[in-house]
């Protein structure tokens, strides 16, 4: 290899890094913009300037934890519409700390993305009374731990973080203001409020209200023309205008009213309490919906939204600003679609691209490891990475009155810098996907990129089954051709096979299960058993038949106390009576409860959930139809013993669950031997 050609570019990159190796002025520190309640007005300010200019707005948060109960973490096992209930139960119980907003904008004169990267502190403080007498929410220890190890501010938090009303909350705030009990808002006086109640019966009242109303609104209306230097007019003087006289009270105008009955001065007392009423609650309200005004502006600027593996983040915005989550996916993602329609997941687009798993070595897709292979410059500086020259978007960073392009490491993991992260690491991945930012004009629209549209609205449910949402229709993505090459195959599940087991004895493993299970059936009747944790398990059996089978052979063992029954071979797993089995769609029915117990086990009875013995009701009919061939043609079932006992003697003799009617096999080892060979056939 001749490296003589070479030698020039790399004599400049290594005297660059030299340079600023032993340069006398070290790098700043990262530039970033902490926004807490004293000033959040002002910052909402600008921010709504940069959000209106930016070409993509990237975000992030820290929340208080991730998962509930061990039990609610993704499984292989789980289901579409179930890893949704678990990513559903997360944002429900836990709560939003920081929320990191880092608008992007291509400067075309420099070349280069300006970001404005925003920290915000978010408390849950209820600023005005509502139904709910206080927020509540979780925190996971290892969560808590975490931000702690990366020094996240909690008393900023607690005691100045940003406090907010969803849109749902919003509303019934409004509604008990125009209501008869409107007045729990503010702190009137009971006179006041004596005042507020009394009722308009005479219509005369109603058009005398209405008059003053009028007149009190020109009043107002004279005083801001004069204010401003307006002209006069000259107005006819009438008993009216004698009645209505402006003076000065503490400086201030105020108006005389003379000649009105004590009934006409109550009404007009009334009036004017009420729209005082009307404007100090509605100046409450709009003060309590807080940092919802940030959510309100990404959504009406019509944005292009870029998050990092961010379902759990988007179910966040979702649960915390706009309304409750609702109990399917189908219904999330089109509230989701309305408010925000053009979101990407920089962790599809680095999954989607072979250029990119190859420039990362396929190594951890994480946010951090992305942001230091694709950007190295604005990650390290070349004081690191010397050797490098691979071209770079370039990034610089706007904060108030401050402009940087060379800075030390923010913080990470902390919500404005890892949102700025997220921005880079997307623009990074747009130039390996073939997008020119140098011939990006002020006026294209990212969201209707060619090369974006098939990443576009495309959320991973589960990162590590590889499932994905798709936001415009609520239905499962076939994962992109490109992460197939990274991930490891699972096997394929059925889940109309499966049983959910639990509550047996703690010494029985797995392993153990499937023995017994498999002792019964035969050995091939069980592919797999996977371990939800100590207390519960899955069972896949080959055949939607032997799992029918084993429910309904555990009920007889269950009503019956007999020698056969204690030397059957399940009767290990059925020891002390406490085991559960039920089909899959009761282990979602308990997913989708609001209530998390640590182990599953105890979920399951918290629940109530009556364990039964039938398969996904789908396949209710067809299940016993396939079942009783299956009986015909390779084993005896009590199914059959169950569903008729008008069989012949010699089908009940060959049925192993049903040799009890026969008094002599208690006393006959033989015979129990017997009953054991018969089951194992």
């Amino acid at each position: 290899m001749n490296t003589t050609r070479h030698w020039p570019k790399r004599a400049f990159i290594l005297s660059r890094a030299l340079s600023r190796a032993f340069s006398d002025t070290p790098s700043p520190t990262f530039p970033l913009k902490h926004v807490t309640r004293s000033n959040f007005d002002s910052a909402l300010v600008e921010l709504r300037s940069h959000v209106r200019a930016a070409d993509f707005v990237a975000i992030d948060m820290e929340m208080t934890g991730v998962t509930s109960a061990p039990w609610r973490e993704s499984f292989e096992f789980d289901r579409f519409d179930i890893r949704y209930l678990k990513v559903k139960d997360s944002a429900e119980k836990f709560a939003v700390l920081q929320f990191g907003v880092c608008p992007f904008r291509w400067d075309s004169l420099k070349q280069s993305f300006i970001a404005h990267p925003h920290n915000f502190f978010v408390f849950p403080r209820q600023e005005i009374p509502l139904d709910r007498t206080s927020y509540e929410f979780l925190c996971q220890t290892t969560s808590m731990d975490f931000l702690a190890k990366y020094q996240f501010d909690f008393n900023a938090c607690i005691h100045e973080g940003i406090s907010y009303l969803s849109r749902g909350q919003e509303d019934e705030a409004r509604k008990r203001l125009i209501s008869p009990k409107g007045d729990q808002l503010t702190h009137l006086s009971h006179n006041l409020r004596e005042t507020m109640d009394l009722p308009l019966v005479r219509v005369a009242d109603v058009l005398f209200t209405e008059r003053m109303k009028k007149r009190l609104g020109e009043w107002r209306d004279d005083l801001l023309q004069n204010r401003v230097g307006g002209p006069q007019e000259e107005k006819v003087p009438d008993d009216l205008n004698q009645q209505f006289r402006t003076v000065f009270f503490k400086m201030r105008p105020a108006l005389s009213l003379d000649g009105f009955t004590s009934h006409q001065l109550s009404l007009i007392r009334m009036e004017e309490v009420k729209n005082d009423h009307q404007r100090s609650a509605e100046m409450k309200i709009n003060a309590a919906v807080g940092f919802r005004h940030v959510i309100d502006l990404l959504s009406s600027e019509n944005k292009l939204i870029v998050g990092h593996n961010c379902i759990l983040d988007i179910a966040h915005v979702h649960s915390k600003f706009l309304a409750p989550l609702p109990s399917t996916a189908e219904e999330f993602v089109s509230c989701v679609n309305k408010y925000f329609p053009s979101i990407i997941d920089t962790k599809i687009l680095l999954n989607a691209d072979y250029t990119l798993q190859r420039k990362m070595k396929r190594s951890s897709t994480s946010l951090s490891s992305a942001f230091s292979l694709l950007c190295p410059e604005i990650a390290h500086g070349f004081t690191r990475n010397v050797l490098s020259y691979e071209p770079c978007v370039k990034v610089e960073v706007h904060v108030d009155e401050m402009r940087s392009s060379n800075w030390n490491s923010g913080a990470k993991h902390e919500a404005g810098y890892d949102a700025f992260m997220t921005g880079c690491v997307f623009a990074q991945a747009c130039s390996h996907l073939g997008i020119d930012f140098q011939l990006h004009s002020p006026s294209e629209n990212l969201t209707q990129n060619e090369k974006l549209q098939k990443h576009m609205n495309l959320l991973y449910l589960s990162w590590i089954n590889g499932d994905i949402i798709d936001l415009r229709t609520g239905n499962r993505s076939a994962e992109l051709s490109g992460s197939n090459m990274i991930r490891k195959p699972y096997q394929k599940i059925l889940f109309k096979n499966i049983v959910l087991l639990w509550g047996f004895p703690s010494k029985l493993k797995p392993s153990m299960i499937r023995d017994c299970i498999c002792k019964t059936l035969g050995p091939s009747s069980v592919i797999s058993t996977y371990c939800i944790d100590q207390t519960a398990v899955f069972v896949q059996f080959s055949k939607a038949e032997l799992a029918s089978d084993f429910l309904n052979l555990k009920e007889t063992l269950e009503q019956s106390n007999d020698a056969i029954s204690h030397l059957h071979p399940l009767s290990q797993l059925l020891e002390g009576g406490n085991t559960r089995a039920a089909s899959y769609e009761t282990y979602k029915e308990i997913c989708a409860s609001p209530i998390s117990k640590v182990l599953f086990a105890d979920q399951a009875e918290a629940v109530a959930i009556k364990w039964k013995t039938e398969l996904l009701p789908s396949d209710k009919e067809e299940s016993h139809d396939n079942t009783r061939s299956h009986l015909e043609s390779a084993m005896d079932s009590p199914q059959a013993v169950q569903k008729s006992k008008t069989r012949n003697t010699e089908d009940v003799v060959n049925d192993s669950s049903n040799k009890r009617f026969c008094d002599d096999i208690i006393d006959s080892f033989l015979k129990v031997e017997k009953i054991r060979r018969t089951t194992n056939l």
